[in-house]
């Protein structure tokens, strides 16, 4: 919730190099991307465009953008690679950080199956063989890892608009008295 403590945590990047929050926050605010996965076009989209949209504007703020899924690092790298990401993309091993925010999810039984005939086996392609997924998150922590802005999707195909983020970082600044 906007106002709370983000949880201090540690996730590793695609080349395993840990990250933490504080790194994240350490010239300004982070806007925390969650995502369920490179398998999911959805969210490749939305990650193509906020490379494309977001990334060029967050010096302004001096924030940071990052995304986070369950997916193992090297599912992550492909996913980076693929789409061309210039930020980092961490890995949630068995979706342990969202579960604690509370945002995280398991899919039913049936769904799972499908996956799986249509060539999607979550177990194998999430660190830790955890099936649980992210909501499609985006939230935005500022130095003092509290929570300024926060946006969760229950609707898999829908994502936080850029201009949303935009506007909350905006909303920050101007809340952040000069220095």
């Amino acid at each position: 919730h906007v106002g709370d403590r983000l949880v201090s945590f540690t996730l590793c990047n695609v080349v395993g190099k840990p990250v933490d929050l504080e790194d994240l926050v350490a010239t300004g605010p982070a806007v925390v991307v969650f995502y369920r996965g490179g398998w999911c076009p959805y969210c490749n989209l939305a990650l193509r465009t906020y490379q494309r949209e977001l990334l060029p504007q967050l010096g302004r703020w001096h924030a940071t953008l990052v995304a986070i899924s369950p997916q193992a690092p090297d599912q992550s790298l492909s996913t980076a690679e693929k789409a061309g990401l210039e930020f980092d993309v961490l890995s949630d091993p068995g979706s342990q950080l969202a579960r604690r925010i509370g945002i995280a999810f398991e899919q039913a039984d049936d769904v799972l199956s499908a996956q799986r005939k249509l060539g999607l086996d979550l177990a194998e392609v999430n660190e830790g063989g955890s099936t649980q997924l992210p909501m499609p998150t985006v939230l935005i922590v500022d130095q003092e890892r509290t929570v300024r802005f926060v946006d969760v999707q229950p609707d898999y195909t829908a994502r936080t608009e850029v201009a949303a983020i935009i506007a909350a970082l905006a909303g920050i600044a101007a809340d952040t008295p000069d220095e």
